[in-house]
């Protein structure tokens, strides 16, 4: 699903994703995990956001982002994988399109959807079988959340104007794991009710 340009205004929220073509890996090292980062880190001076959640896969990504200026959000995205994909094919020596197409974003418009959409970012990896507990992944900001690590992709601002929801974060996500068990991963993204 594509977001209209007229969507992307100072204070909305996005969830912005996208994923490779033909199951190609997007990060093949913590290198290029860390590289991926760093570039969206440089990127966000330019097109200023609230980070709520992210988290990166091996051959797709996930962020959760509130605009904070008049520069459409998705431009970031633009810089960021431009410049990591040119830098991947060039690592690599390959040519040709890394993504399986455009970037692809859904404007959150209810406050429920921001926490639903944060926790489905987080739990990626446990669901991909990459990790037993959502704490062992390093590329997602969910031990920011939680306090356990400090990094600067992470925004206090979730918990000031979310705290029901966020203030006891890491609890949240265990309620969440055991109704993802009784339910559909998938279900659970697109079930705004």
């Amino acid at each position: 699903m594509q977001c209209k340009k007229e969507e992307y205004v100072e204070g909305n929220i996005f969830h912005f994703y996208n994923r490779t073509a033909s199951g190609k890996l997007l990060y093949r090292c913590d290198d290029d995990y860390l590289y991926f980062l760093d570039k969206f880190r440089s990127n966000n001076e330019k097109y200023p956001c609230e980070v709520y959640a992210y988290c990166l896969m091996p051959n797709h990504f996930h962020f959760c982002l509130k605009q904070n200026s008049d520069q459409p959000l998705y431009r970031i995205f633009n810089d960021t994988l431009t410049s990591y994909c040119m830098h991947y094919n060039a690592k690599y020596k390959l040519v040709g399109h890394l993504m399986a197409g455009k970037l692809q974003s859904r404007r959150i418009t209810e406050r429920s959807y921001v926490l639903q959409v944060c926790r489905y970012i987080h739990y990626n990896p446990v669901k991909a079988g990459l990790v037993e507990h959502i704490e062992d992944w390093s590329f997602s900001n969910y031990l920011e959340i939680i306090g356990k690590r400090k990094g600067s992709l992470y925004s206090k601002e979730l918990i000031d104007d979310y705290p029901e929801e966020f203030l006891d974060y890491e609890k949240n996500i265990k309620m969440y794991e055991a109704y993802v068990k009784d339910t559909g991963f998938i279900d659970i993204l697109f079930d705004e009710g």
